[in-house]
């Protein structure tokens, strides 16, 4: 059994996504959340997961957040961290500490828009297609190895609440399907990119894995 650690900030919908999606040989052994009023630790206590808090505010440095923060984390021997909507930049330590086991969501097709205000700038850039990219940690922020991505067109008439939505849904879809490659050992990282084992190509030619049923 694989044990998982779930980090949030705030509502968690991607902590959900991966709770509901109950994948076999995976347990979510804790929802660590750096606000006390993170709305997604409801969720998980309702479903009988363990919760924690580590409150960023309640030290010095981010240095000194991100040690709390990992021996919180290292009390449930994780096989794999998951960050769902984790509103904090991690040091180059913490981030070595769980190298090749700390994935994230963006909501962009990385390396397109990183950073914040992603519906925006894709709006703003006139883009017509846009999306969300799962990946691994790197110190460098938003440019991980890319593990799944979705698309989503831009449609005439888009604002960022609409945009936002579409991305959303699509963000509920791959990162599940991301533990999932995870939990099963499927998922190698070499030369800085990840390579899925059964990897197949979706049609047009968009060279990601496809979402499996």
């Amino acid at each position: 059994m694989k044990k998982i650690v779930i980090l949030i900030s705030g509502r968690g919908s991607n902590m959900e996504a991966i709770v509901r999606a109950q994948i076999p040989g995976a347990e979510v052994s804790a929802v660590i959340a750096n606000r006390p009023d993170a709305a997604g630790l409801a969720f998980a206590v309702d479903h009988g997961i363990v919760t924690q808090v580590v409150d960023h505010k309640a030290y010095p440095s981010r240095e000194a957040f991100d040690a709390a923060l990992a021996d919180a984390i290292d009390a449930y021997r994780p096989d794999l961290v998951v960050l769902a909507g984790f509103m904090r930049v991690l040091t180059d330590a913490f981030v070595a500490r769980y190298a090749g086991r700390l994935l994230n969501i963006h909501p962009s097709l990385l390396p397109s828009f990183p950073g914040l205000h992603t519906h925006r700038k894709a709006i703003e850039a006139g883009v017509r297609v846009h999306g969300a990219t799962v990946h691994f940690v790197t110190p460098t922020l938003d440019c991980g190895p890319v593990v799944i991505q979705a698309a989503v067109p831009v449609l005439p008439g888009d604002d960022e609440a609409a945009l936002a939505r579409r991305v959303l849904e699509q963000e509920h879809r791959i990162y599940p399907q991301a533990v999932r490659w995870f939990v099963d050992g499927r998922l190698t990282l070499t030369d800085g990119r990840v390579l899925v084992q059964g990897e197949g190509a979706l049609p047009g030619g968009w060279t990601v894995p496809p979402v499996e049923a």
